[in-house]
């Protein structure tokens, strides 16, 4: 397997995961409002849930270059959502799987090719003056159905061998990335709110598991003890749910394993960069709920987001040349 095909499904999987990330991000401030926690007139003057959402993004600079130091409903959107100068934008995230996937049509199911190429079809007819005067919640609903079609799609019809594996390498990691950035988010909301069960936060942070489709699961595992610190433990370490860091972590290094090569040399640097794979969950399955709840300022989940990204740099050194697809 050429090594540009390898990186072009890897960065596959993290596109799509990427785009239905950004949904949910957006999702979740719109069920924050239907939930009534929408901000006074001050904080919509000054932008700071819109701004938020950039942060969660890790797009503060590159906004700001392009849009100033002003957050307002249009602009995130359109930053997060439509903007084709922005190469994390909704539009471009799926445009980019949709031109990876183009290179590989020969060697990747045809129905595939058919889920990207329709979502991408669809997005790009959309406007943002429809957006913000339609439904947003309903918009960020479908688009995580296109991205559920992709998933169940890729699954039904993929066969288990190497494209299969980087494709799920790339997914799983990008989810562990995302899944951390919503943590940090929520955490900087509290700590700048003082939110707490009896002044908005218990609210605040129901909407925040559904917008991860976490509530229910949640329920069944910690009742109605909906605080930061639950929530914390139950993305970062719950062994059974989908979203979770230390689920996602596993099902990267297991795919991982699945990778085989006949070159030496490639098995060599495989074998490291599984250890390395290894090596990060051991540091997250030492983690324990007191941990999370004593660590006020985020320095262990942000820990394990620096690592998440160390080891997708291991990637690309270790089986891709760069630069040879969408990055």
């Amino acid at each position: 397997m050429l090594n540009r095909n390898a990186e072009a499904l890897f960065w596959v999987g993290r596109y799509m995961e990427r785009a239905e990330n950004h949904a949910r991000l957006l999702d979740v401030h719109y069920h924050v409002q239907q939930e009534g926690l929408a901000e006074d007139a001050k904080e919509v003057q000054q932008g700071r849930k819109w701004a938020r959402i950039v942060d969660a993004l890790g797009s503060r600079q590159a906004y700001e270059q392009q849009y100033g130091a002003s957050y307002t409903e249009a602009d995130v959107l359109h930053y997060v959502t439509l903007d084709r100068d922005h190469p994390n934008s909704l539009v471009c995230c799926v445009n980019y799987a949709r031109g990876n996937l183009r290179t590989l049509r020969e060697k990747v199911p045809s129905e595939m090719w058919d889920v990207v190429n329709g979502f991408y079809l669809w997005l790009r007819e959309q406007r943002q003056e429809e957006l913000q005067h339609g439904s947003p919640h309903e918009f960020y609903q479908r688009i995580k159905e296109w991205a559920a079609l992709f998933l169940g799609t890729s699954q039904s019809v993929m066969p288990r061998e190497n494209e299969w594996h980087f494709i799920e390498c790339g997914r799983y990691l990008e989810r562990s990335e995302n899944t951390l950035r919503i943590l940090l988010s929520i955490r900087n909301a509290c700590m700048d709110e003082a939110l707490d069960t009896s002044s908005g936060g218990y609210a605040y942070l129901q909407a925040v598991l559904k917008s991860v489709s976490g509530y229910q699961a949640f329920r069944r595992y910690y009742a109605d003890n909906i605080a930061i610190e639950s929530i914390n433990e139950f993305l970062v370490l719950h062994p059974a749910f989908p979203r979770s860091v230390y689920f996602a972590m596993h099902q990267m290094e297991d795919h991982l394993r699945g990778i085989g090569f006949q070159d030496a040399q490639l098995r060599a640097a495989h074998g490291k960069i599984i250890r390395q794979a290894g090596k990060t969950i051991a540091e997250l399955s030492c983690l324990e709920r007191e941990d999370l709840a004593g660590d006020p300022g985020g320095e262990i989940v942000a820990g394990l987001l620096h690592a998440s990204q160390v080891l997708g740099e291991a990637f690309a050194k270790t089986f891709f040349r760069m630069g040879e697809a969408s990055a």
